[in-house]
């Protein structure tokens, strides 16, 4: 089918009238970097300005609103997000922080807790953010690294999980979907495995969440953690995700020990006691005004259903596919992404020498991708803003700007 009759098919085509338009963008290539906004997050934010914060003031905090009182956004925003997203019960998941700080606090919770396994597994192409952590926590907790060399255009497997895993293994730290190649990782067999040899795995979401259906709960997924700007649509810098399998609350504790993960956090006593459940993974004031276009994005995805934004983006990347390997193969494009769509995530990258020194020419024509060493151009492709008319116009500039690069 063409693009025209794909759009025309598109079950979800209605809601990409619900985006601002961006009126220099032929076509956006970077939702899986950061997603468009909806046209409702900007009426929402200014309804919020002047009608929650300015009407209600302090009292917000504890007064009622659609969402309770601001205290408990972070769990009651996290278990619409369990819900709508990520395969998870309620009491499991909270809004709070930045990825790179939720990731510390369940990394080093579950390294500190069983003081005889000493050992964490990672991979040598996760995220960098997700490495660095983890170079961190063994340096201060006098753990040790295995790394896991994987292959940059696929990623983690069972089998080498498998073969480092052991009784010193305090925790397996992997993304669910390969930041650079969108391979998706076996993450119910990775799991399973990690049990087996008595440790903890942490998954981190942030490429999968709102793109790939996601089942934490029946994958027995320990911790796991993610962003919210992509698929979601929260926006620059919007607050990201913990989930805490309810098994593991009252012994897997968090190292930083704010005044909003206390039991009573106004009672403000001396010593520290951890609040019952996921809420002991908050530390300081939840991220209120942040979280407001996140609630736009979720009922977003609410409406469509994870299952049928699964389906789309299994649909735009093979469309992708078919006209890479027509029009830029040719041209010495190579894909290093899976062919296998049950392997994909929801973006596709390229790679070609010299593809950095392209990226200025296509930004120049409204085509906007992004680029990752070595040599590759991630296609981002969301699911609710994005038609495949234009994928195809995106991809026919890439194709000319290459052309013409070259000669």
């Amino acid at each position: 089918m063409n693009a025209e009759d794909l759009d025309a098919a598109d079950p979800l085509a209605h809601f990409r009238d619900r985006f601002l338009p961006s009126p220099d963008v032929v076509t956006y290539f970077d939702g899986n970097s950061l997603g468009r906004p909806p046209i409702v997050t900007a009426e929402r934010i200014e309804a919020f300005v002047r009608e929650e914060w300015a009407g209600r003031l302090i009292r917000g905090w504890t007064e009622p609103t659609d969402q309770g009182g601001w205290m408990e956004w972070p769990g009651q925003v996290g278990d619409r997000l369990a819900a709508a997203a990520l395969g998870a019960g309620p009491g499991q998941t909270v809004v709070a922080d930045s990825t790179t700080v939720l990731l510390y606090k369940l990394a080093r919770a579950a390294v500190d807790s069983d003081p005889d396994r000493r050992e964490i597994v990672v991979d040598t192409d996760n995220f960098p953010t997700d490495r660095y952590v983890l170079e961190g926590i063994a340096a201060e907790r006098g753990a040790t690294l295995r790394w896991i060399e994987t292959d940059p255009a696929t990623g983690i497997t069972p089998e080498q999980v498998a073969a480092v895993v052991g009784p010193a293994t305090a925790l397996v730290l992997a993304s669910h979907v390969a930041y650079r190649s969108g391979w998706i990782a076996d993450a119910e067999a990775i799991t399973r495995i990690t049990h087996d040899a008595g440790a903890l795995a942490l998954w981190d979401l942030s490429h999968s969440v709102g793109s790939v259906e996601l089942e934490l709960d029946a994958w027995g997924v320990d911790l796991a953690v993610g962003c919210t700007y992509k698929y979601l649509g929260g926006g620059p810098g919007s607050p990201a995700f913990g989930y805490v399998r309810r098994g593991l609350h009252e012994s897997v504790r968090q190292p930083i020990q704010g005044w909003m993960g206390r039991r009573d956090p106004f009672e403000m006593g001396p010593g520290y006691t951890p609040a019952a459940g996921v809420r002991g993974v908050v530390s300081g004031t939840p991220p209120i005004l942040a979280m407001v276009p996140l609630l736009s994005g979720l009922e977003m995805l609410e409406e469509a259903g994870i299952a049928a934004v699964r389906a789309k983006s299994v649909a735009l990347t093979a469309f992708a596919l078919e006209i890479v390997d027509a029009e830029l193969v040719p041209l010495g494009v190579e894909v290093v992404s899976p062919r296998d769509p049950a392997r994909r995530g929801g973006h596709i990258t390229l790679r070609r020498n010299g593809f950095r020194h392209v990226l200025d020419a296509l930004w120049a024509r409204g085509v906007i991708p992004d680029y990752r060493e070595p040599d590759g151009i991630r296609i981002g492709l969301s699911p609710l803003s994005t038609s495949f008319a234009e994928v195809e116009r995106g991809l026919a500039v890439m194709r000319d700007v290459i052309v013409q690069s070259a000669s």
